[in-house]
């Protein structure tokens, strides 16, 4: 076996062993999930069940799904208008040199950097004067606002390797600010989109502190929800492990099924800006 083999052959092995020790809490909570409450004990925390028992879903999903719709409600509107008006922002910044961009834009970087504790008060008299407390649409509103920096971010350093000349050259054809957006940059945003939608989906739905003071019963996400899952006298670990499985279980699948496109996307968008 030639050196390189052996290098090669060494890496992966690292890389499986570091990928076992971070799936291990995956394993505890899935295996966990299967057991009865009888099987539950500190001391069997690794061992498999004797007997699968799917009883602990169900009893998750009837607490959960009311509550798991308000974050779908919440995480897909949120996803999609934040990542719009990141783009929109991105092009404006990196392709029209208006006068006070370069202001502008740390400006709105500014706000990525606002802790959340420290807006929560007037946040909350805000969305209460004009009638949006308590409800997913005023959670959307503070999502969207609060994802603007980062999309916006993203979509700049993405949209500066698109050649100036595409742009040029459409405004000689006499397309303008919304033609080029809609004919040219939207077609070429595919991968940046795949990126921002995924970071946001993912940030939105595991997000707490603003759901827990800004909803109330019935309108709180899931990740409210899971926390009061918990009993006041008796936790049911295999309840709860349940409900976190299935409360991670939608951006788990957007991982899966996109996660080769977000890797793309990122790096295409490092090595533009």
């Amino acid at each position: 076996m030639s050196a390189r083999a052996v290098r090669r052959s060494l890496l992966y092995i690292i890389l499986i062993v570091f990928a076992c020790f971070y799936l291990m809490p995956v394993y505890v909570v899935i295996v966990t999930s299967l057991k009865s409450t009888a099987e539950i004990d500190l001391s069997r925390m690794w061992q498999l069940p004797h007997q699968l028992d799917f009883s602990s879903y169900a009893d998750a999903f009837n607490h959960l799904a009311p509550n798991f719709w308000n974050s779908v409600y919440l995480a897909i509107p949120g996803t999609i208008l934040s990542s719009l008006l990141g783009s929109i922002n991105g092009y404006a910044l990196s392709k029209w040199k208006f006068r006070g961009a370069n202001v502008l834009f740390p400006i709105i970087l500014f706000g990525m950097f606002i802790p959340y504790q420290s807006v929560l008060i007037p946040l909350v008299q805000f969305l209460d004067a004009i009638g949006l407390y308590n409800s997913i649409p005023g959670l959307i509103l503070v999502h969207i606002i609060y994802g603007i920096p980062i999309t916006t971010l993203i979509f700049r350093n993405f949209y500066a390797g698109i050649p100036d000349e595409l742009l040029e050259a459409a405004t000689i054809d006499g397309t303008g600010y919304w033609g080029i957006y809609r004919h040219i940059i939207l077609p070429l945003s595919i991968s940046g989109f795949v990126v921002v939608g995924i970071w946001q989906f993912t940030s939105i739905w595991n997000e707490f502190l603003f759901a827990s003071t800004i909803t109330q019963p019935p309108h709180q996400p899931v990740m409210v929800a899971l926390q009061n899952l918990s009993g006041s006298q008796i936790v049911q670990w295999n309840v709860q492990m349940a409900g976190a499985f299935l409360a991670a279980l939608p951006t788990l699948v957007v991982y899966i099924f996109l996660g080769r496109y977000f890797i793309r996307g990122l790096l295409a968008g490092s090595i533009k800006g």
